[in-house]
C-alpha cells in the first residue's frame, strides 16, 4: 500500500516492575512518531541476528531517550558513577542496529540517550559527568522538579551555518531544555555538528557519511512537541524522510518484480 504510513522502530528500554522486568518507552516518543506522520512499532530487546528482519519492516528508526546511559566499556572507560542506571541489554542491539541504518541510508532520529548512542556506535566517547569538566556547565535539571519545570528551555541552541539543522531552522537563537548528565567527548568520525550549546558541547549531529536522513540531538524534541514549531519543523522533516524512503523501497521492489533478472 503506497499511502500506507511509514513504519519507524522505537527501541524499548529495560526496567524491573517489582520483580518482574518489563519493556517500556516513554508515550512521548510513540507520540513524536505518529506526530511525524509516522506507525511507531516499539521493539523489545532483539538479537543480531533479528536485526535485519526489523529493518525490513520499517522506513525509519527513533532512538529515545532514558534514564540510562550508554555502557563506558563500549567507549574503552571504566564505570566512573555506579549509582548512575545502565542498560547492557539495550546496547547489546542498538549499536549494531545504528550502524546498519546508517549503512542502509535509512533515516534515523535520535534523542538524549540515542544522540549518545550514535556517536558511541561510530566510534565516538562520552563525558561520563559533564558538570565535572573544566569549562562545562551543569547541564542536568534541576533536581527534585515537575516534568513542566525539569523540560522548561535552559539555554541557546547555537546552530551551526550550512547544515541540515540550519536549512530547517535557520540561524535564528533557539532555546532548548537541558536534562543529560553525559555529553560527547570525541565525536565519531563521519559526524557533522549541527548546533553547540553555549559552553561548546555538542548539541546536535548529523552523520555526513549516511546517504539517508540523520538528525541526533541531546535535547529533548519531543517534550510538548505539538505545541513546539521548532520541534515539529524537526519531526516534520524526519516524517517526510520516512515517507521518501518508504517510496524508494517500493519502487525498488516494484522494479524487482517487473525484471527478476536485474
Amino acid at each position: 500500500m503506497r499511502n500506507a504510513k511509514p513504519v519507524v522502530l522505537v527501541p524499548a528500554c529495560n526496567s524491573k516492575v517489582g520483580d518482574h522486568p518489563f519493556h517500556i518507552v516513554g508515550k512521548k516518543y510513540v507520540d513524536a512518531v505518529r506526530l511525524a506522520g509516522c506507525l511507531p512499532l516499539v521493539v523489545p530487546n532483539s538479537s543480531v541476528a533479528e536485526l535485519d528482519e526489523l529493518l525490513a519492516l520499517a522506513h525509519g528508526v527513533l532512538l529515545t531517550g532514558s534514564p540510562s546511559n550508554v555502557h563506558p566499556s563500549h567507549f574503552e572507560e571504566e564505570v566512573y558513577d555506579a549509582e548512575l542506571p545502565l542498560d547492557p541489554e539495550r546496547d547489546a542491539w542498538t549499536l549494531p542496529l545504528i550502524r546498519k541504518v546508517v549503512a542502509q541510508g535509512m533515516p534515523l532520529f535520535a534523542i538524549c540517550r540515542g544522540f549518545q548512542e550514535t556517536n558511541v556506535a561510530l566510534g565516538g566517547s562520552l563525558h561520563q559527568a559533564v558538570q565535572e569538566q573544566p569549562g562545562l556547565l551543569d547541564h542536568r535539571a534541576p533536581p527534585g522538579q515537575p516534568p513542566e519545570i525539569a523540560y522548561a528551555a535552559q539555554h541557546a541552541l547555537n546552530i551551526l551555518p550550512g547544515g541540515r539543522l540550519e536549512s530547517l531552522l535557520g540561524l535564528a537563537p533557539v532555546q532548548v531544555n537541558s536534562l543529560h548528565g553525559q555529553g560527547i567527548k570525541q565525536l565519531a568520525e563521519g559526524l557533522r555538528v549541527e548546533a553547540l550549546a553555549p559552553d561548546g558541547l555538542v548539541e546536535a549531529f548529523s552523520i555526513a557519511r549516511s546517504p539517508g536522513f540523520s538528525l541526533c540531538l541531546q535535547w529533548h524534541p519531543e517534550w510538548q512537541a505539538a505545541g513546539n514549531p521548532v520541534s515539529m519543523a524537526l519531526l516534520q522533516a524526519f516524517g517526510q524522510a520516512c515517507r521518501d524512503y518508504r517510496d524508494e523501497v517500493a519502487a525498488i521492489r516494484h522494479d524487482s518484480v517487473r525484471d527478476p533478472e536485474t
